[in-house]
């Protein structure tokens, strides 16, 4: 093989040998050629729609936060790369991954004292739902085997992530019957400043009550469900939750991968109700979008009951855990993030959302505009057209992922003004065309 190839020839060895995320095996649609990145701007390999450079307004599925080619976060990565790149966690340790749990102890809500780390955002859930299984059956209570979620939520591709996806709509229907069955509440009244509603509290408390006997945790999205449906919800809802599962002695999982270190507006979701869960799972921006990390928090009272079991030691660890690369990236990435004004950011790029998808409400099949934080969400009444959508956002120089019936951001904090009004003209066509 030459050591270069065109972009045809990329696209066609791509096309016979790799498969890509949600996608065929040949994929029907080709990929566009990523040949490099520096800011928020991927640059292409070939003209495409008449653009050499797109605006990534995904944030590299909601990871790149700071951009690309950050000269912070590749000093971080060098450096350590000339220390150790990798080595394994049992019976080791090294102080990139220590100071990094000590950090997400010092900044997550306060109670949460204990850090696993794992290589992505599934396996954090798989760790957060083991911990929770196996702290009852430690405390002598082993019938609490099944979990309770809402509808409208995703958590990942894994297995039992997989199992408290929404069952209908959350990409995993295929596995119905295969996965174990788990507990459904109804989705949670839209709305981030509503109050709840009195009825959808009555109706989690009667599903927990008649379920608390079987029911080991309760995991959501705080705030935002991603991948779902990109709905917003009231903090009031966690805070309900919060008091519910204390009073049925039912555990509280928050899966914040993609709502955690900013995009909310608050630094992580939970902090808009003010509550600690039981047990937190971070990813995503952890690394700014450069190596793949993700953590699973819990408090004392976990750690605690599990290491009092009859066995005391949670049994999970993968190769690359507490990867030094990743680690020391993360630090750096984390420390950027509270260097600066973040929250001024976030709420400038807000703004900017909010007056650059104002127009899209008016559009033919547009049915919901919402802005939370840095994320911009245009919802259709019909299912998306991704191929005819994409193109219209790369036509205005944006590179975007729609899904189902959405076409939505998450610019990166990093964005300028001119860049998320840009954004806000890509997401327009692409609602406009798809």
């Amino acid at each position: 093989m030459p050591d270069q190839l065109t972009a045809a020839e990329l696209r066609a060895l791509d096309r016979q040998h790799v498969w890509h995320p949600y996608g065929p095996m040949p994929g029907r649609q080709e990929p566009l050629v990523v040949s490099s990145a520096s800011g928020v701007r991927l640059r292409l390999a070939e003209p495409v729609e008449g653009q050499t450079e797109l605006v990534d307004g995904m944030s590299s599925w909601w990871s790149a936060v700071h951009g690309y080619n950050h000269p912070v976060l590749n000093d971080a990565v060098t450096g350590q790369l000339g220390r150790m790149s990798h080595v394994m966690f049992g019976g080791l340790t090294h102080e990139p991954a220590v100071r990094l749990a000590a950090r997400l102890v010092e900044i997550t809500p306060p109670g949460l004292e204990h850090v696993f780390l794992s290589d992505s955002g599934s396996v954090s859930v798989e760790v957060a739902v083991k911990m929770c299984l196996q702290y009852w059956r430690s405390v002598g209570r082993s019938g609490k085997t099944r979990l309770m979620t809402w509808r409208g939520g995703y958590h990942g591709d894994t297995w039992q992530p997989m199992a408290v996806c929404d069952p209908e709509g959350g990409m995993h229907e295929l596995w119905q019957g295969v996965l174990n069955r788990q507990v459904f509440a109804d989705v949670p009244p839209s709305g981030f400043d509503a109050e709840p509603d009195p009825a959808y509290v009555a109706h989690l408390r009667e599903l927990l009550a008649a379920h608390a006997h079987e029911v080991a945790a309760f995991i959501v999205e705080p705030v935002v469900q991603g991948a779902g449906g990109m709905r917003f919800h009231s903090p009031g809802y966690l805070r309900v939750l919060r008091e519910l599962c204390d009073e049925f002695e039912v555990l509280l999982v928050l899966d914040e991968i993609a709502t955690g270190f900013g995009r909310t507006g608050a630094l992580f979701a939970a902090d808009h109700a003010g509550i600690t869960p039981d047990v937190l799972c971070v990813g995503k921006a952890m690394t700014g979008g450069y190596l793949s990390m993700a953590a699973t928090l819990c408090t004392s009272r976990v750690a605690d009951g599990i290491s009092r079991g009859d066995v005391p030691v949670l049994a999970h660890g993968p190769t690359f855990m507490g990867n030094p690369l990743a680690a020391s990236v993360a630090l750096a990435s984390i420390d950027l993030l509270l260097a600066q004004d973040w929250p001024g950011e976030v709420k400038r790029i807000g703004a900017g959302l909010r007056e650059g998808l104002a127009g899209a409400a008016e559009l033919p099949g547009v049915k919901d505009v919402r802005v939370l934080g840095a994320i911009g969400v245009v919802q259709l009444d019909h299912e998306v057209d991704m191929a005819a959508a994409t193109r219209a956002a790369v036509r205005e120089g944006v590179w975007l992922r729609p899904f189902r019936d959405l076409v939505y951001t998450m610019p990166p904090y990093v964005s300028t003004d001119e860049d998320v009004a840009r954004i806000c003209r890509g997401v327009t066509a692409a609602a406009r065309e798809g």
